[in-house]
Protein backbone atom coordinates (compact mmCIF):
# COMPACT_ATOMS: atom_id res chain seq x y z
CA UNK A 1 0.00 0.00 0.00
CA UNK A 2 2.88 2.48 0.70
CA UNK A 3 5.46 1.19 -2.06
CA UNK A 4 3.46 3.21 -5.26
CA UNK A 5 3.47 6.54 -3.65
CA UNK A 6 7.28 6.31 -3.37
CA UNK A 7 7.42 5.46 -6.96
CA UNK A 8 6.06 7.80 -7.94
CA UNK A 9 7.31 10.75 -6.02
CA UNK A 10 10.67 9.57 -7.39
CA UNK A 11 9.24 9.54 -10.80
CA UNK A 12 8.32 12.92 -10.47
CA UNK A 13 11.22 14.54 -8.85
CA UNK A 14 13.08 13.34 -12.28
CA UNK A 15 10.99 14.45 -14.41
CA UNK A 16 11.50 18.08 -12.22
CA UNK A 17 15.12 17.71 -12.80
CA UNK A 18 15.12 16.82 -16.74
CA UNK A 19 12.78 19.66 -17.41
CA UNK A 20 15.20 22.11 -15.33
CA UNK A 21 18.34 20.91 -17.58
CA UNK A 22 16.33 21.06 -20.75
CA UNK A 23 15.46 24.74 -20.04
CA UNK A 24 18.94 25.48 -19.76
CA UNK A 25 20.04 23.49 -23.23
CA UNK A 26 17.16 23.47 -25.02
CA UNK A 27 14.07 21.86 -26.10
CA UNK A 28 13.56 18.64 -24.47
CA UNK A 29 10.93 15.88 -25.94
CA UNK A 30 8.19 14.36 -23.58
CA UNK A 31 10.66 11.42 -22.46
CA UNK A 32 12.96 14.01 -20.84
CA UNK A 33 16.09 14.21 -23.92
CA UNK A 34 17.63 17.15 -25.42
CA UNK A 35 16.56 17.91 -28.94
CA UNK A 36 19.92 19.90 -29.43
CA UNK A 37 22.51 18.07 -28.42
CA UNK A 38 23.92 14.51 -30.33
CA UNK A 39 22.92 11.80 -28.54
CA UNK A 40 25.61 9.20 -27.29
CA UNK A 41 25.98 6.19 -28.90
CA UNK A 42 24.64 3.58 -26.76
CA UNK A 43 26.09 -0.12 -27.23
CA UNK A 44 22.62 -1.48 -29.00
CA UNK A 45 23.63 0.65 -31.68
CA UNK A 46 26.78 0.28 -31.82
CA UNK A 47 27.62 -2.35 -34.73
CA UNK A 48 29.01 -5.60 -33.70
CA UNK A 49 32.49 -6.78 -33.96
CA UNK A 50 32.04 -9.64 -35.35
CA UNK A 51 29.50 -8.29 -38.26
CA UNK A 52 30.38 -7.84 -41.95
CA UNK A 53 31.76 -4.22 -42.75
CA UNK A 54 30.21 -3.01 -45.60
CA UNK A 55 31.25 -3.32 -49.11
CA UNK A 56 33.07 -0.17 -50.44
CA UNK A 57 32.75 0.79 -53.76
CA UNK A 58 35.54 2.72 -56.17
CA UNK A 59 35.83 4.93 -58.75
CA UNK A 60 39.00 4.27 -60.92
CA UNK A 61 40.67 7.72 -61.86
CA UNK A 62 43.20 7.01 -65.28
CA UNK A 63 46.34 7.94 -64.57
CA UNK A 64 48.47 10.01 -66.57
CA UNK A 65 50.59 8.02 -69.02
CA UNK A 66 53.85 9.21 -66.85
CA UNK A 67 53.08 7.74 -63.81
CA UNK A 68 52.04 4.32 -65.30
CA UNK A 69 55.71 3.75 -67.44
CA UNK A 70 58.63 5.50 -66.08
CA UNK A 71 60.52 7.71 -68.40
CA UNK A 72 64.09 6.62 -69.34
CA UNK A 73 66.98 9.42 -69.11
CA UNK A 74 68.32 9.47 -72.52
CA UNK A 75 72.00 9.98 -73.28
CA UNK A 76 72.67 13.99 -74.05
CA UNK A 77 73.72 14.26 -77.52
CA UNK A 78 76.50 17.24 -78.62
CA UNK A 79 74.98 20.11 -79.00
CA UNK A 80 75.65 21.03 -83.15
CA UNK A 81 75.17 25.04 -83.73
CA UNK A 82 74.83 26.51 -86.86
CA UNK A 83 77.68 28.91 -88.25
CA UNK A 84 77.23 32.44 -87.09
CA UNK A 85 77.37 35.13 -89.83
CA UNK A 86 80.98 36.84 -90.03
CA UNK A 87 82.70 33.97 -88.71
CA UNK A 88 86.26 32.82 -90.20
CA UNK A 89 86.01 30.89 -92.74
CA UNK A 90 87.81 27.25 -92.74
CA UNK A 91 91.93 27.62 -93.58
CA UNK A 92 93.25 26.14 -96.35
CA UNK A 93 96.59 24.06 -95.77
CA UNK A 94 99.80 25.93 -96.47
CA UNK A 95 101.90 25.16 -99.13
CA UNK A 96 104.66 27.63 -98.29
CA UNK A 97 104.63 28.36 -94.45
CA UNK A 98 106.11 30.88 -92.11
CA UNK A 99 109.65 30.11 -90.58
CA UNK A 100 110.28 27.55 -94.04
CA UNK A 101 113.53 27.87 -96.17
CA UNK A 102 114.40 26.99 -99.50
CA UNK A 103 114.34 27.54 -103.43
CA UNK A 104 110.15 28.02 -103.06
CA UNK A 105 110.43 30.38 -100.42
CA UNK A 106 113.30 32.58 -102.70
CA UNK A 107 110.75 31.86 -105.88
CA UNK A 108 107.99 33.62 -103.68
CA UNK A 109 109.61 36.57 -102.29
CA UNK A 110 111.14 37.38 -106.26
CA UNK A 111 107.38 37.44 -107.15
CA UNK A 112 106.45 39.55 -104.11
CA UNK A 113 109.30 42.20 -105.40
CA UNK A 114 108.30 42.17 -108.54
CA UNK A 115 105.12 43.17 -107.52
CA UNK A 116 106.18 45.86 -105.41
CA UNK A 117 105.37 43.95 -102.04
CA UNK A 118 108.60 42.86 -101.14
CA UNK A 119 111.36 45.55 -100.22
CA UNK A 120 114.28 43.11 -100.38
CA UNK A 121 116.28 40.82 -102.20
CA UNK A 122 115.18 37.17 -102.02
CA UNK A 123 116.94 35.23 -98.91
CA UNK A 124 115.22 32.14 -99.12
CA UNK A 125 113.82 32.20 -95.67
CA UNK A 126 110.45 32.41 -94.98
CA UNK A 127 110.03 35.49 -91.86
CA UNK A 128 108.01 38.12 -90.36
CA UNK A 129 108.91 40.37 -93.48
CA UNK A 130 107.81 37.89 -96.10
CA UNK A 131 104.44 37.38 -93.85
CA UNK A 132 103.62 40.31 -94.01
CA UNK A 133 103.62 41.40 -97.81
CA UNK A 134 102.03 37.80 -98.32
CA UNK A 135 99.21 39.05 -95.98
CA UNK A 136 99.41 42.45 -98.14
CA UNK A 137 98.98 40.85 -101.33
CA UNK A 138 96.24 38.47 -99.98
CA UNK A 139 93.79 41.42 -98.30
CA UNK A 140 94.50 43.23 -101.76
CA UNK A 141 93.35 40.45 -103.48
CA UNK A 142 90.15 38.86 -101.84
CA UNK A 143 92.01 35.99 -100.25
CA UNK A 144 91.94 34.79 -96.90
CA UNK A 145 94.79 36.93 -94.67
CA UNK A 146 96.33 34.17 -93.24
CA UNK A 147 100.24 35.03 -93.84
CA UNK A 148 100.77 31.73 -94.89
CA UNK A 149 100.56 31.04 -98.77
CA UNK A 150 97.80 28.40 -99.61
CA UNK A 151 97.22 26.82 -103.36
CA UNK A 152 94.81 29.32 -103.83
CA UNK A 153 96.68 32.33 -103.02
CA UNK A 154 99.92 30.55 -104.92
CA UNK A 155 98.10 30.21 -107.95
CA UNK A 156 96.81 33.76 -107.59
CA UNK A 157 100.49 35.08 -107.16
CA UNK A 158 101.75 33.23 -110.16
CA UNK A 159 98.91 34.43 -112.67
CA UNK A 160 100.33 37.84 -111.18
CA UNK A 161 103.54 37.64 -112.06
CA UNK A 162 106.39 36.07 -114.28
CA UNK A 163 108.60 33.59 -113.64
CA UNK A 164 111.97 35.26 -111.65
CA UNK A 165 115.40 35.19 -113.95
CA UNK A 166 118.34 33.46 -111.94
CA UNK A 167 119.81 37.55 -110.80
CA UNK A 168 115.87 38.34 -109.29
CA UNK A 169 116.86 34.67 -107.48
CA UNK A 170 119.81 35.21 -106.30
CA UNK A 171 120.40 38.81 -106.41
CA UNK A 172 124.28 39.96 -105.70
CA UNK A 173 123.33 42.11 -101.93
CA UNK A 174 120.66 41.76 -99.23
CA UNK A 175 118.52 45.02 -100.37
CA UNK A 176 118.11 46.27 -103.75
CA UNK A 177 120.78 49.21 -104.65
CA UNK A 178 119.40 52.53 -104.30
CA UNK A 179 119.07 54.13 -106.96
CA UNK A 180 122.36 55.83 -108.50
CA UNK A 181 123.14 59.28 -107.31
CA UNK A 182 123.58 61.29 -110.45
CA UNK A 183 126.90 61.73 -109.97
CA UNK A 184 127.06 58.52 -110.40
CA UNK A 185 126.18 57.91 -114.11
CA UNK A 186 129.38 59.18 -115.62
CA UNK A 187 132.99 57.90 -115.21
CA UNK A 188 134.12 54.95 -113.16
CA UNK A 189 132.63 55.35 -109.81
CA UNK A 190 132.17 53.24 -106.76
CA UNK A 191 129.03 54.52 -106.38
CA UNK A 192 127.73 54.14 -102.72
CA UNK A 193 124.36 54.14 -101.06
CA UNK A 194 124.09 54.58 -96.88
CA UNK A 195 120.15 53.62 -96.93
CA UNK A 196 120.47 50.70 -98.99
CA UNK A 197 123.65 49.39 -97.49
CA UNK A 198 124.89 49.19 -101.13
CA UNK A 199 128.36 49.62 -102.88
CA UNK A 200 127.65 49.78 -106.95
CA UNK A 201 130.53 49.68 -108.74
CA UNK A 202 129.35 51.43 -112.27
CA UNK A 203 131.04 52.30 -115.43
CA UNK A 204 129.56 55.01 -117.55
CA UNK A 205 126.20 54.70 -116.03
CA UNK A 206 126.08 50.86 -115.90
CA UNK A 207 126.18 48.48 -112.80
CA UNK A 208 129.29 46.38 -113.21
CA UNK A 209 128.97 44.60 -109.79
CA UNK A 210 126.84 45.04 -106.43
CA UNK A 211 127.70 44.33 -103.40
CA UNK A 212 126.75 44.97 -99.40
CA UNK A 213 128.60 46.80 -97.37
CA UNK A 214 128.50 48.89 -93.98
CA UNK A 215 129.47 51.81 -92.49
CA UNK A 216 131.01 53.64 -89.50
CA UNK A 217 129.28 54.23 -86.00
CA UNK A 218 127.30 57.29 -84.97
CA UNK A 219 131.22 58.16 -83.12
CA UNK A 220 133.17 57.54 -86.43
CA UNK A 221 130.53 58.15 -88.78
CA UNK A 222 131.60 57.38 -92.61
CA UNK A 223 131.63 60.82 -94.31
CA UNK A 224 129.28 61.45 -97.77
CA UNK A 225 130.31 63.56 -100.20
CA UNK A 226 132.18 63.05 -103.91
CA UNK A 227 135.95 61.79 -103.41
CA UNK A 228 138.79 59.82 -105.44
CA UNK A 229 140.46 56.63 -104.94
CA UNK A 230 143.84 58.10 -103.69
CA UNK A 231 145.67 55.02 -103.30
CA UNK A 232 144.87 51.31 -103.05
CA UNK A 233 146.64 48.40 -100.79
CA UNK A 234 145.67 44.97 -101.18
CA UNK A 235 147.17 43.57 -97.68
CA UNK A 236 146.54 46.74 -95.71
CA UNK A 237 146.86 46.33 -92.13
CA UNK A 238 145.34 49.69 -89.67
CA UNK A 239 148.09 51.53 -88.19
CA UNK A 240 145.90 52.90 -85.57
CA UNK A 241 143.95 49.65 -85.00
CA UNK A 242 146.00 47.03 -85.93
CA UNK A 243 143.53 45.34 -87.65
CA UNK A 244 143.56 43.76 -91.59
CA UNK A 245 142.06 45.60 -94.36
CA UNK A 246 142.35 43.42 -96.88
CA UNK A 247 141.95 44.82 -101.11
CA UNK A 248 142.12 49.02 -99.29
CA UNK A 249 141.00 51.60 -101.24
CA UNK A 250 141.52 54.61 -99.88
CA UNK A 251 139.32 58.01 -100.73
CA UNK A 252 139.48 60.86 -97.68
CA UNK A 253 142.17 60.27 -95.16
CA UNK A 254 142.17 57.37 -93.46
CA UNK A 255 139.04 56.04 -94.96
CA UNK A 256 138.72 53.22 -97.39
CA UNK A 257 136.58 50.38 -98.99
CA UNK A 258 137.91 47.39 -97.63
CA UNK A 259 137.01 44.02 -96.95
CA UNK A 260 135.72 42.86 -93.41
CA UNK A 261 135.98 39.50 -91.80
CA UNK A 262 134.37 40.49 -88.63
CA UNK A 263 131.33 41.79 -91.39
CA UNK A 264 131.39 38.73 -92.84
CA UNK A 265 130.84 36.90 -89.41
CA UNK A 266 128.69 39.43 -87.55
CA UNK A 267 127.39 40.86 -90.45
CA UNK A 268 124.98 44.21 -89.22
CA UNK A 269 125.77 43.37 -85.58
CA UNK A 270 129.09 45.78 -85.99
CA UNK A 271 130.49 48.49 -87.31
CA UNK A 272 133.27 50.01 -88.58
CA UNK A 273 135.68 53.40 -87.76
CA UNK A 274 134.32 55.08 -90.65
CA UNK A 275 135.50 52.92 -93.55
CA UNK A 276 133.18 51.18 -96.00
CA UNK A 277 133.37 47.69 -95.21
CA UNK A 278 132.42 44.82 -97.59
CA UNK A 279 131.50 41.36 -96.67
CA UNK A 280 131.82 39.77 -99.95
CA UNK A 281 136.07 38.65 -100.45
CA UNK A 282 135.76 37.35 -104.06
CA UNK A 283 133.54 40.45 -105.08
CA UNK A 284 135.91 43.07 -103.47
CA UNK A 285 138.65 41.37 -104.92
CA UNK A 286 137.44 41.32 -108.50
CA UNK A 287 136.35 45.20 -108.10
CA UNK A 288 140.30 46.02 -106.06
CA UNK A 289 141.91 44.55 -109.87
CA UNK A 290 139.57 47.29 -111.55
CA UNK A 291 139.37 50.10 -109.86
CA UNK A 292 142.32 53.04 -110.76
CA UNK A 293 143.47 55.41 -108.71
CA UNK A 294 141.68 58.72 -109.21
CA UNK A 295 138.39 57.35 -110.03
CA UNK A 296 135.40 58.69 -108.65
CA UNK A 297 134.10 57.39 -105.05
CA UNK A 298 130.36 58.84 -104.29
CA UNK A 299 129.23 58.48 -100.95
CA UNK A 300 125.63 59.56 -100.78
CA UNK A 301 122.41 58.86 -98.12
Amino acid sequence: MHRRPVIRTALATATAAALLAGCRAGSVTADGRSQDRPQARTSASAPARDAPRPHRTFTHKPRHKAEHRPVRARPARPEVRAPRRGTAPRVAPAVIAVGTSGERVRELQARLRQLDLFGRNPTGYYGPVTRESVLSYQRGHGLVATGSVDRRTWSSLCSRSRPPARDELYPPTTLPPAKPDRRCLTGRVLCISKSSRTLSWMIDGRVVSAMDVRFGSQYTPTREGLFQVNFKSRDHVSTIYHTPMPYAMFFSGGQAVHYSADFAARGYAGASHGCVNVRDKKKIASVFGQVRAGDKVVVFP
